[in-house]
This record gives C-alpha cells, structure tokens and sequence, in this order.
C-alpha cells in the first residue's frame, strides 16, 4: 500500500517504521530535516521537506498514487488542511487527521468533518485516547495495560509476574486445572524485552515477566487474583498535571463514579484557576508535583492510585517514584519518549501510559484490511493484540485449534459467538462470524489476518 504521513515528530516516526516494516510504501513529509534524517536511518521510508498541507509538497510525496494519508502534525489546522487537500485535489481514498484541541472536537461541530466540508474519514484523538487508557488502569490497578475488546466481552489485560506470583514455574497448559471454569488464556510472555508466543503449553512464566491474556470481562477479577493481583477498583485518585489529559481524566471520573475522591496538582496558577471552574467535585492544587508537601496535601500519601499526566515526562517519572515512596499504592506516568518506556517498570513506576503506542493502535484500527475490528499495540510495540472476524473462508474455520496451521507468532486468545466468550483451547472450533481476539509478534499481524480471511 502506498502511504503519506504528515508529520516526522514522536507519533509520526512511529507509525512510519511500523508500517514500513510490513512492507508497505511510505513517505514522509515534514518541514525539520533532521527528523527526517533520522526517520530515515531506521526505516526504509521515503521523505520530501516541507510544509504538509502544500499541494506541491503532497504532490512530491507521491499522493496522487497513495491510498492513505496519515496527517500527524503538531498543528490540528495543518493536519485538516491536508486531508482537504488530499480529497479536493489528489481524491486520495482514506483521510486520518490527529486532532488535539477540544474546540475542534465539540460535538457541536461534528457535522463540520465531512465529505461536503473537512473531508477526514478518521479522526485520532490523543487526549480522550489516554484518558480512556488511564481510566481502565483505575480500573485494574493490579494491570500495566488494559484493553476492552469485542464489544467489552473480553478484557485483555497486562499483568507483571512479581516473585510472589502463585503460578510461576507452572506450565501453562496446568491452568486449566487449577482454575476449573476460569476464561482465560495467556496470549504472549515478555522477558527481557524478548516475545515468547505460547504454542504446546510447555512454557512458564518467571519473575519479572510482562504476561499479556485475555479473558471473559466477568473473569477479570479472578484471572487477576491467580496472578496474585487482588487490587480492587480506585476510589481516592491523585492526577499531576492540570492539562487536557488531566481534565478530561477527572471530568471521565466524576461522571463514572459518585464516591471517587479526586485531587489535582497543576503548577501554573491560571490553568488550576481555570479548571477548578470546570470541575464539580475534583479538588484542585496550585503547586508543583515534585513537592513533597504539595504531594502530602494532594493525599499522596494514602492514594490508591496516583496518575502523572502533565506534559513533561521527566516530571511524570519522578512525581510518581516520589508519590510511591510516599505511599501510592499503584502509581502510572504517562511517557511520550519511547527511548524511557523500558525503564520505567525498572525504577518502580507500576504503569506507563505511551501517548504515541495508544495513538499508532487507533490509525491501525481504521488502515488494516478485511474484517479486523479492533488493533492494540502492546507495550513497546512488541506486537499486536487484534480483534477480527472469521470469515467462511478461513482455514481455522472448522477444526479443531489443534489440527488447524496457525502461524509461528501467532496465540488465539478467545472468540465471543452469540454474546458468548469462549477460551482459545486445542478442542476450540472457530465457526464462521464468530469474533477472535489474537496476539501477532512483530511482523506478524499479515499472516494473523490472512488466516482468519481466505489466504494461508
């Protein structure tokens, strides 16, 4: 597939290198040459500098022949622009702008983005990602990553194996019997930033592994539990960082929960003015998160969880190794260098939120091909989590898991038939428009959405 991206910066990087690596055709376009200098260096992209939304310089890019355009800029107007131009100009077929300000995303004008006026078939919208994604660690604070999948039915959850882990050293194929009942299945094990892919059962899980499974949604609680996680729900909240994120994080909350006890810490004094206004039971803190009075006044002492959310990630790091040591109980930064995310879990930051990771998973919802339904990228980008439908065609489709060629690099996870989920076991039998949670290990999303199409 041919494919401009606008925009060389953190999301824009990511997104080329993912796509690059499945063989795709892209081109980048971006007004620094340095970034594209080292965009370059680590992926076989093509690059033209310049201002995004020229038509010359999307004319350079090749549009004219692409299929898709990725509008990532820094500027909203810029990305609009461009998918304007992409369709008035150069009928470009599919339009994703990243559209950060909360005027432009107002309900209000939501007739505003379409084919007659701003022309953007997808719209990626950072903020409400994230928060979305910290809102489900409040959730499961037991978890380093959340993922409602198949309609809410299944959870996919990202879970670390502590050295008190009841189940370490146990071959997986022995879960089964020691939880009769439970729906769930290990998708992929992380160690040392290494995938290991569960095929036969024989594989275990160690200290300090990153596990990802999936599950039915009314097993969460338990699957959690035999991980030795029994973490219930947050109710008392710190957030640092009074920005977008932050806002929207408290304005989800308030309107989830009547008993969840909110506090703010937001440094600039006129930003903390303006959100207390917008806040109904949310406590708002003029002060600096790296204080530790501030922190002992926000109630970081005794907080379920403390959130770091501001717009610095050195500041989100810290805050919340000085929120734990303080007392949080679970703590989550949020990290936009993808160069820190490995770090974190090593320093003893419970959970990091990767704006970039969650923004790539949204563009790769709407461009991959076929019926897949729903993409997660796992932490740092180690794979995919996708949700897809089988289609009669599909060599799984009836026989057995076991007899069926599922491809190295790929775990079936679950399938929700009918409202119902079922866990991926050798026995289980795909049928034809049943939904199927995988995993795919880098590279192998393709051959993960070929066998659930027409191809082998």
């Amino acid at each position: 597939m041919k494919i401009v991206i606008c925009g060389a910066g953190i999301v824009g990087n990511a997104i080329a290198r993912h796509l690059s690596a499945e063989q795709n055709d892209v081109t980048v376009i971006d007004a620094d040459p340095d970034k594209l200098q080292r965009l370059t260096e680590q992926a076989d992209v093509g690059a033209v500098e310049g201002v995004s939304s020229h038509p010359d310089i999307l004319a350079q890019a090749g549009l004219k022949e692409a299929e898709l355009l990725i509008a990532v800029t820094e500027s909203d107007e810029i990305n609009m622009v461009a998918c304007q131009v992409a369709h008035t100009i150069f009928e470009t077929p599919t339009r994703i702008a990243r559209i950060r300000s909360r005027a432009y995303l107002d309900p209000n004008v939501g007739q505003l983005y379409s084919r007659d006026n701003l022309p953007i078939d997808y719209i990626i919208s950072p903020e409400r990602e994230v928060s979305a994604a910290v809102g489900r660690q409040l959730q499961l604070p037991g978890a380093f990553d959340v993922k409602d999948m198949a309609e809410n039915k299944i959870k996919l959850i990202g879970v670390l194996c502590k050295e008190n882990c009841p189940i370490l050293a146990t071959p997986l194929r022995h879960l089964t019997n020691l939880f009769p009942g439970l729906s769930m299945t290990v998708v992929a094990i992380i160690r040392n930033n290494q995938v290991i892919v569960p095929r036969d059962g024989t594989d275990m899980m160690q200290p300090d592994d990153r596990v990802y499974f999936v599950c039915d949604e009314n097993h969460a609680a338990r699957a959690m539990a035999s991980f030795g996680h029994t973490e219930e729900e947050a109710h008392s909240i710190v957030i640092s960082g009074g920005g977008n994120i932050g806002t929207l994080l408290a304005q989800n909350i308030e309107a989830a929960s009547d008993n969840a006890v909110v506090h703010i810490i937001e440094r600039d004094r006129a930003q903390a003015r303006l959100i207390a206004e917008q806040l109904q039971r949310t406590s708002v803190i003029w002060g600096n998160a790296l204080e530790a009075d501030i922190l002992k006044e926000a109630g970081a002492t005794t907080a379920e969880t403390f959130v770091s959310v501001s717009n610095d990630d050195e500041v989100n790091i810290l805050s919340a190794l000085l929120a734990k040591r303080m007392g949080a109980l679970h703590t989550v930064a949020l990290v936009n260098m993808p160069g820190f995310v490995p770090l974190i879990s090593a320093l003893g930051v419970d959970a990091v939120i990767n704006p970039p990771q969650i923004t790539v998973s949204s563009i790769l919802e709407h461009i991959r091909r076929g019926r897949i339904l729903d993409v997660h990228s796992v932490v740092e980008g180690l794979g995919e989590v996708l949700e897809a439908e089988a289609l009669p065609t599909s060599p799984l489709v009836g026989q057995p898991l076991r007899k069926s060629r599922i491809p190295k690099g790929v775990a079936i996870g679950a399938i929700l038939r009918k409202d119902v989920v079922i866990a991926a076991r050798g026995d289980t039998v795909i049928e034809a428009g049943d939904r199927v949670v995988l995993f795919a290990a880098p590279g192998k999303a393709s051959r993960a959405e070929s066998i659930l199409s027409d191809q082998v």
